[in-house]
């Protein structure tokens, strides 16, 4: 059989599968992959989506199970144990001052496989104080993590690609700076990859994810436990209000800060800026999810045949939610924002707290964390603190 030949029977064969899929008859050769890398069944897959433990279309009708049990859903769909044994072992270094805070470097073992650094700023003043767990981007650009949000003291290499990074998509402000200006404890760590833990390489991305998914592991699992104890170490500090800890992230960072809040009793609160979107409606073609690559910092395998990506953020529910989304952000397709809003919305209101959400898009603006939307977030912060 030559290389054609070998071809076009797979072609057939998956052809003759969507056929089978959709109760058809198969009659010939059909295309196995079509809008790009979608397969030609991705419409029978997209229906099969019933996402059965959602909050109202679970069996479990008591919203505390519920909670219970759609956590435990995704925790097992994480494929990294909890760490809640591991210590911390924190070391503190590289403190200054600036008018506003201390700034010091943190490393701590969020996990029980390596130690990480992060970036810690103090409000001057006493305390305890409310908190921020700050969770960056992904952007495509790895030889900064945390240095997105926090301005680089220690590292003056990092500063001129950190400030054109703010630049770009926070109004030149260094959004950790200007919490902890506001009063703010803020802790910001690099995820896997970015950072002083990588810089990974974009085309590296999809073979690093495989990796893990062949040591039955998960690259977007790990980041979700690791986002978990930072959580809980951050409002262990004796510096914080354990009362008063949020999370907040732009982008990939925004869908860590509401999955975080869905996974961790310690955060009080979260907001999400530019990431949250109904699944079906994000896998359309031509949307950057399709490309892969990022989006196994963001897939856990399975946890689609259950819950859709806002009945994952409503676990959080009734505390204090905030989405903003851009409406030029070409990232999340207007749809998919409308229902995944109309479903978080829907679940607070099952629990009488409607006022505790607050979603808005910003017409005018894409995927960016502007000056005046920074300014909204934190004094929703103030109010919901």
């Amino acid at each position: 059989m030559d290389a054609h030949d070998a071809l076009g029977r797979r072609t057939f064969v998956a052809g003759a599968g969507a056929a089978l899929l959709g109760g058809g008859a198969v009659s010939g050769a059909q295309a196995a992959v079509v809008d790009g890398p979608l397969p030609d069944f991705h419409p029978a897959l997209k229906d099969a989506l019933t996402f059965p433990l959602a909050w109202g279309r679970s069996p479990v009708r008591d919203f505390r199970a519920w909670r219970r049990a759609a956590r435990a859903t995704v925790e097992e769909h994480l494929l990294v144990e909890r760490q809640d044994g591991t210590p911390y072992a924190p070391e503190f270094t590289g403190r200054s001052r600036t008018p506003d805070c201390t700034r010091e470097l943190v490393t701590v073992s969020l996990t029980r496989y390596e130690r990480v650094r992060g970036a810690l700023l103090t409000p001057h003043g006493r305390g305890p104080f409310p908190a921020v767990l700050l969770l960056h981007d992904h952007g495509s650009r790895f030889d900064i993590g945390k240095e997105k949000l926090v301005r680089p003291w220690y590292d003056d290499t990092r500063l001129a690609t950190a400030r054109a990074w703010a630049e770009k998509y926070f109004s030149g402000r260094f959004v950790g700076d200007e919490l902890a200006r506001r009063g703010y404890v803020v802790l910001c760590l690099d995820a896997l990859g970015w950072g002083d833990r990588g810089p990974l390489a974009y085309e590296q991305q999809q073979a690093l994810a495989a990796n893990f998914f062949n040591l039955g592991s998960s690259l977007a699992g790990l980041m979700a436990r690791e986002d978990q104890r930072a959580a809980a170490f951050l409002a262990g500090l004796d510096r914080v209000d354990a009362r008063r800890v949020a999370a907040v992230g732009f982008s990939m960072g925004a869908y860590r800060a509401w999955q975080t809040a869905a996974l961790s009793d310690h955060v009080a609160a979260a907001a999400s800026v530019c990431w949250m979107t109904g699944l079906r409606e994000m896998m359309v073609p031509g949307n950057n999810t399709l490309r892969g690559q990022s989006a196994y910092c963001m897939l856990h395998p399975g946890l689609a045949r259950h819950l859709d990506i806002p009945d994952v953020a409503s676990i959080a529910a009734p505390r204090p939610m905030l989405f903003f989304d851009g409406g030029l952000d070409t990232l999340f397709p207007a749809e998919g924002v409308r229902v995944a809003y109309d479903t978080l919305r829907a679940v607070w209101r099952s629990q009488h707290a409607e006022d505790r959400i607050r979603t808005k898009t910003w017409p005018e603006l894409g995927h960016v964390f502007t000056a005046p939307m920074q300014d909204e977030v934190v004094s929703w912060l103030d109010d919901v603190l």
